[in-house]
């Protein structure tokens, strides 16, 4: 390192379980913090995180996070980071606001795109222009509601960030975890909302919004973290080019400050607003505990928080899954370890409030017999095991692997940790699996934590409908508080400034100031995965690196299943690995899983016949991963479960049952544009109608309609053993996937343990009844946002036409409807895509005020579309975002099970290719063809997703209703 590096290195740490070293800057004149975890990866990591420490509920360290990124010194457009998103080949790129951080962090294969993307972070970050019209935008502003008529008109609050947080606060469980922090921490930064309340943002001024960015976003209170093949040095001479050299180090002292701690336990009882039946009260239990800054208070409690919840044999798992005082556990049970001081919650739903308090002295009562007698030690030794698979597994499934490692060590480093500690837990663990030998270790935690612990908030959180009116009635008072007060002068003030903001958001900005990288900077090629194919036996084997962790997979033909067994497929994957088997009840069962393996897990996976686009084919995996040296027990394992697997413990199914229940019930308000498009997507393509019945709305509603009472059981239980008597009776192949030792292992061990069965290379198609599904349809629920969507048969992916519509949808998007519905309607999202597995174009918006005028956007933006010409950039643009979708790499295991099942779906290395190349080279007119020939003047259905008041208000009495 030259002698002019301006950060001084700290510390370097290997962690071989990881492959990475660790290496510790500061720089010297701003005290910034850079932690570089150097491997050979080629998929650089970048991310910058502040310390945000909000002291009230408006949501400042948010909108700041959305507002920070529409516009910079440099970069003065007034949208870099969407723009960005159109000119890169990024495998990732996002920003997020946690409780006490604020982090903006991209991931990217291509070194050019990196350092484009690198440039405009630096300085949208450093150097933001916070234009007020952005703030407007982005957190809230008020609006004359009709402006043609300003005296008579209501006012009404828009903005981006106060509709996000009304949908997140739709969710009964988001409401229960913040009023829990409110009173679980009392004097420190997490007693409020960061996010903020939806009744709190429009007390923010534009004022505290530049003040809480000029004492927080400085790199004395930066933690720059990187992951790759890029030196440190690298970046750190990009880093004082671009922002340090222009700042001192600041004097501000930003910390989320101590809480004061109860002298007795407290209980609360509230409230959150819904209007669906369904709803039911929570009661939560929490304690605060230690500081996640000390390492050995830290690790000692996520091990004791996976002794207690890790699975079904976990003896306060066991507890809240089994409680009669309740229909299912929260889902707010665990540890919540990335707070400067660490909390545990457990809880149920569907309790009766004057049962709140035996609750809470059943749990004291569990914690006080664990402290007498302990836990078996084949009980804390099967945790360990689970904490060395998750400590071994190299991800990347679903978010970039370093910034996976990044993510969960950002915590420790904005708390004055260094993020070695968190990261190389293998000493840990061998230091753990020695205190456990001493009987009274685990004891003595469980006193620690819970027994002499008197920071304990016992919440019992009832639904309202009187509340949802109430906090209507109180949004529409304020407003009318502040028209009364507000001269003519000043409401033509406000119609100004929505005016001037629609100005701005129509600007065509010039983006040529943007770097970009362009499709001569793709690569040609895609990575080819060939196994070993056994044809005896159907076995799929993949050599990768899977850092001594072995997977495999036992994958079925979808068998013949009546309506009534179809209906309940869903049910049978969730909980096939969930119940007992031979001899082992279902306890017995999930404590030998956790012994022998990492994971294991069922689902089914449907698709559209390429023989026939009406006839739908699919597959039941049992999938799994162990360490390689439980390689050959984890073989043996999983054929006993599909062998032997028991529907007998009517007890465990119902438990299962209504957690599924509740957590399909809870999900609507956080992926309703996702069930939106399914239900509008089922109208055109069997495999959708299938998918909705099973999953989606439909799914949910009968889930909702039939599970009434154990009785149900009745009837569920012999379509459940019928089920898996077919599915055992299908034809199976295997997926074997790991390194060197663990393939051979699990390669040997399968020869011997599969011989028998029906072996099959190929799927036989099943005739599954595809229910009708109306065209247009209407869903109400609990939700103060809505979700829209439409949809228009268009064409598979075998199909020339796949490519352009694909494209088109990227067009559609960039150019129209992210202006129009996110921008200007307030939406939290919206887009297009074209789902070419169901032969399916989707329009959508998600967290949107707006309904109808969203299905107009929807029509505006084609007719925009084949208006003009757009020429090649925007194409050029969508190729891009396109092309770094379709390249974005995944695990080594990751790539090699996405390969098996492109195989299982007729989709070939080459067809792959030719898809690729078919969107390199779209063109104009190609788009404009399949606009007209799809989407123009074409028959389609559509699906809104809101509630009863706007559902009532839309008079859309041709469309089907359903209630959730």
């Amino acid at each position: 390192m030259s002698s002019g590096n301006p950060f001084q290195l700290v510390s370097t740490r290997e962690i071989e379980s990881l492959h990475i070293k660790l290496e510790t800057y500061e720089h010297i004149k701003t005290g910034a913090m850079h932690y570089h975890l150097a491997t050979e990866n080629k998929e650089n990591v970048f991310l910058v995180a502040l310390k945000t420490v909000p002291t009230d509920s408006t949501g400042v360290a948010h909108i700041l996070e959305h507002t920070v990124l529409c516009g910079s010194e440099r970069f003065p457009v007034r949208d870099p980071f969407f723009m960005m998103i159109r000119r890169s080949l990024n495998s990732f790129m996002n920003a997020f606001t946690s409780s006490d951080w604020t982090a903006y962090p991209f991931a990217s294969q291509n070194r050019k795109d990196f350092d484009n993307l690198l440039e405009v972070y630096l300085d949208a970050v450093f150097f933001a222009n916070l234009h007020p019209l952005d703030f407007a935008q982005e957190g809230y502003r008020i609006e004359v509601k009709e402006p043609k008529d300003p005296q008579n008109s209501d006012l009404v609050y828009k903005g981006v960030v106060f509709n996000e947080m009304k949908g997140a606060m739709s969710s009964p469980v988001s409401k229960l975890w913040h009023t829990m922090s409110s009173h679980l921490y009392r004097t420190t930064t997490y007693h409020y909302n960061s996010g903020g309340e939806p009744k709190n943002i429009p007390d923010l001024s534009y004022g505290e919004l530049t003040d809480f960015y000029k004492k927080h976003y400085h790199p004395s209170n930066a933690y720059f973290m990187t992951f790759g093949d890029i030196p440190a040095e690298e970046h750190q001479e990009k880093f004082e080019r671009f922002v340090l050299s222009r700042f001192e180090r600041s004097e501000h002292d930003i910390h989320v400050g101590t809480e004061n701690r109860f002298e007795a336990p407290v209980q609360v009882e509230d409230f959150y607003p819904s209007s669906d039946p369904n709803d039911q009260t929570s009661v939560i239990v929490g304690w605060l505990l230690g500081a996640s800054t000390d390492l050995q208070e830290l690790l000692a409690a996520q091990f004791v928080s996976n002794l207690l919840l890790d699975n079904s044999s976990s003896p306060l798992r066991k507890y809240l899954e089994t409680s009669k005082l309740a229909e299912t556990p929260s889902p707010l049970c665990g540890l919540e370890d990335s707070n400067q001081e660490m909390a545990f919650l457990c809880g149920l739903e569907g309790i009766k409030p004057e049962s709140a308090e035996q609750f809470e002295n059943e749990i004291l009562q569990l914690f006080e017999r664990l402290a007498k007698d302990g836990v078996p030690l084949e009980q804390q030794e099967a945790v360990l095991h689970q904490l060395e698979v998750s400590q071994r597994e190299i991800g990347g499934d679903s978010y970039p692997y370093g910034l996976q490692l990044i993510l969960s060590s950002l915590a420790a480093a904005t708390h004055g940790v260094n993020p070695a500690d968190i990261l190389d837990i293998d000493p840990v663990l061998a230091e753990l699996r020695e205190k456990i030998q001493d009987p009274e270790y685990i004891k003595g935690l469980i006193r620690h934590f819970f027994i002499e612990n008197s920071h304990r908030v016992r919440l019992t959180m009832k639904p309202s409908d009187e509340l949802v009116d109430q906090e209507k009635a109180e949004e529409k008072a304020r407003l009318a508080d502040i028209k009364k007060d507000m001269s003519v002068e000043e409401i033509q003030t406000l119609i100004d400034v929505a005016d001037q903001l629609k100005e701005r958001q129509e600007q065509e900005d010039d983006s040529s100031i943007l770097p970009k990288v362009e499709i001569s900077d793709i690569h040609s090629d895609i990575p080819r995965h060939d196994p070993e194919i056994s044809q005896e036996k159907a076995l799929y084997s993949y050599l990768c690196g899977s850092n001594g962790i072995a997977y495999q997979q036992a994958v079925f033909d979808l068998p013949m299943l009546s309506d009534e067994e179809l209906g309940w497929l869903p049910l049978y994957t969730s909980m096939v690995t969930e119940v007992g088997f031979g001899d082992y009840d279902y306890e017995q069962a999930q404590l030998k899983q956790s012994q022998v393996v990492g994971s294991l897990s069922s689902y089914s996976s449907l698709m559209v016949d390429d023989a026939d686009p009406n006839s739908v084919k699919g597959y039941i995996h049992f999938s799994g991963k162990a360490l390689n040296t439980k390689a050959s027990e984890f073989v043996a394992l999983l054929k006993d479960v599909i062998n032997s697997v028991r529907f007998d413990e009517t007890e465990r199914v119902w438990e299962l049952l209504l957690q599924m229940k509740h957590r399909k019930h809870q999900s609507v308000t956080g992926s309703g544009h996702s069930y939106a498009m399914l239900a509008a997507s089922a109208a055109w393509s069997p495999l959708s109608a299938i998918n909705h019945k099973l999953g989606g709305l439909t799914g949910i509603h009968r889930l909702m309609d039939e599970v009434k009472d154990i009785s149900c059981l009745a009837a569920i239980l012999p379509l459940l053993k019928s089920i898996h008597q077919k599915v055992i009776g299908s034809p199976v192949r295997l997926l074997a996937m790991g390194d060197s030792q663990g393939l051979e292992t699990l390669k040997d061990s399968l020869d011997k343990a599969w011989v028998n069965e029906a072996f099959s290379h190929e799927i036989t198609p099943s005739k599954l009844s595809v229910p009708s599904v109306d065209k247009q349809q209407l869903w109400m629920t609990n939700t103060q946002v809505n979700f829209v969507s439409r949809a228009f048969k268009t064409c598979m992916h075998t199909d020339p036409d796949a490519a352009p519509l694909t494209i088109l949808s990227s067009v559609l998007r960039n150019g129209y409807l992210h202006r129009a519905i996110r921008e200007q309607g307030g939406a939290y999202g919206g887009g297009a895509n074209q789902d070419s597995a169901s032969g399916v174009f989707r329009f959508y918006s998600y967290r949107d005020p707006r309904t109808t005028e969203t299905l107009d956007d929807f029509t505006k933006s084609v007719e925009w579309f084949l208006s003009k010409s757009h020429g090649f950039e925007p194409i050029e643009e969508a190729i891009l975002g396109v092309i770094g979708s379709i390249d974005k790499p995944a695990s080594p295991a990751g790539e090699a099970r996405q390969d098996f099942h492109n195989r299982l779906m007729g989709r070939s290395y080459e067809d792959r290719h030719e898809f690729r190349d078919r969107i390199l080279a779209v063109t104009e007119d190609q788009l404009k063809a399949v606009a007209e020939k799809y989407l123009l003047n074409a028959e389609c259905s559509e699906v809104i997703i809101t509630n009863d008041e706007i559902a009532e208000s839309l008079s859309l009495k041709d469309w089907t209703h359903y209630q959730l």
